[in-house]
């Protein structure tokens, strides 16, 4: 028999190449169907995963003339309501009356020694033998309310509710996004009755706690934790940012930047202190005692509640004797409570930031790092004709030797980055023609400032 090899012909080299390109062009066929068989992956957001998380939310804020506190109306409860509430920058949370018809279907009480007591650091049961409605209910978690103007404390609920936020793209307000279970606190009425303006039902508190609304957000939407103040007077809002910038003010500046830099410290209690170590005027240094500036967390508290900057009464009278002495070619008036120095305002000449006065520079951890106060924040118009320096005696013992109130701190942004502890500052932003009424309120194609509808304040 013969042997398969000598009965199989040979195989040409055309031949196989043929078969080989066969094969390729099958192969190729097989991978394009099924390639074409494969979802299209894209840059989109997946629609089943909800819209994407917002980079920053903001809140408008108005000022109150008759008590110079400044408020915000934050949206609340189910059905949604706009609920005003004093502004607090050191307030331990949101708390508000919840005895005054307080109607929501997604109120909620968490049980003591839950999750939620304990995210808020609280340990207190609480009991409460009135009728059950919001704000009292039994074995809940019981803590304690401030009003910060008056100093009066309260003890009631620690609550849980829906609360929607406007988010921003740092030029205006956007769509609202709602955080479904946030914690505030429940007082009683009375607790708002002492020195808010009329409505007020509570306070929303901006402190370093658990529980304040900076923190909440930061932590609900896993932006940094981060947020900045923007105060205006009564003519216009202010706006308060939670997350990152840019914050840009009409006519399109981000006043986000070049900011000043200084250590921001925190109380137990969650409050900002921030260290001055000198005061000047006209660049000459007050004397004061450096004991009073050498304190810890810092020498200066600042407040949002406090009106007009409080000065330990040593440190006062050589500052308000000091100012004089570099105003002595203005005219002196009698003073008008609570201020210890005014002069006459029809020889006081205006300019853009304000009237034409003494710069008073708080100097901070460094000499070169200056807070500069200009006329627009260290002159004050109690009544026609007048003008008084916007500085209060606070007495021997108070708070803080320095507490920063809300007149100094209008029209400059603060910025508080609490992941590193710094304190951003703009100084005036009249230096730079713009004010904080000036952010945007409208929306896309249709936008106008906050300030729209008055005349500047200083520019």
């Amino acid at each position: 028999m013969p042997s398969l090899s000598s009965t199989t012909a040979p195989v040409s080299s055309t031949a196989m190449a043929r078969s080989l390109h066969g094969i390729s062009i099958f192969l190729a066929l097989i991978i394009l169907v099924a390639a074409d068989q494969q979802p299209e992956i894209t840059n989109q957001p997946d629609a089943a995963a909800g819209p994407p998380r917002p980079r920053s939310l903001a809140l408008l804020v108005s000022k109150n003339e008759q008590t110079n506190q400044h408020v915000v109306d934050i949206q609340k409860r189910t059905p949604l309501k706009a609920v005003p509430l004093v502004l607090d920058v050191n307030g331990r949370t949101i708390w508000v009356d919840c005895e005054s018809n307080y109607l929501s279907s997604t109120y909620n009480a968490p049980q003591c020694h839950s999750t939620q007591c304990s995210k808020a650091g609280i340990q207190d049961c609480r009991v409460c033998s009135a009728q059950t409605r919001p704000g009292c209910h039994n074995n809940t978690c019981g803590l304690n309310s401030v009003n910060p103007v008056s100093g009066e404390t309260a003890y009631g609920e620690l609550a849980q509710d829906v609360l929607s936020i406007p988010t921003s793209d740092g030029s205006s307000l956007g769509q609202p996004v709602t955080v479904p279970q946030y914690l505030f606190a429940c007082a009683p009425a009375s607790l708002a009755q002492k020195g808010f303006p009329p409505a007020v039902q509570g306070v929303v508190g901006l402190g370093h706690t658990s529980i304040s609304l900076s923190t909440q957000l930061a932590s609900n939407f896993g932006f940094p934790p981060k947020f900045a103040l923007c105060l205006t007077s009564a003519l216009n809002h202010g706006v308060v940012f939670f997350g990152d910038a840019p914050y840009r003010l009409y006519p399109g500046i981000d006043v986000s930047h070049p900011l000043g830099s200084t250590p921001l410290s925190v109380s137990h209690e969650g409050e900002y202190y921030i260290q001055v170590t000198s005061i000047r005027i006209n660049e000459k240094p007050v004397p004061v005692n450096p004991s009073l500036l050498n304190r810890r967390p810092g020498s200066t508290l600042i407040s949002t509640t406090t009106p007009y900057t409080i000065l330990e009464s040593s440190i006062y009278r050589n500052f308000v004797q000091f100012y004089a002495n570099q105003m002595a070619w203005a005219p002196r008036v009698r003073p008008i409570a609570p201020f210890g120095f005014c002069v006459d305002a029809t020889k006081m000449y205006m300019t853009q930031i304000g009237p034409e006065v003494a710069n008073i520079d708080l100097v901070l951890h460094n000499r070169n790092n200056v807070w500069r106060i200009v006329g627009a924040n260290s002159m004050v118009q109690p009544q026609p004709g007048v003008w008084c320096l916007a500085f209060v005696d606070g007495g021997t013992n108070p708070k803080a030797p320095i507490i920063l109130g809300s007149y100094q701190l209008e029209d400059n942004l603060l910025q508080f980055d609490l992941g590193r502890s710094r304190l951003g500052f703009s100084n005036s932003l009249l230096f730079r023609g713009t004010h904080c009424g000036n952010f945007y309120i409208g929306g896309a194609g249709g936008q106008t400032s906050a300030g729209a509808k008055e005349e500047e304040k200083h520019v």
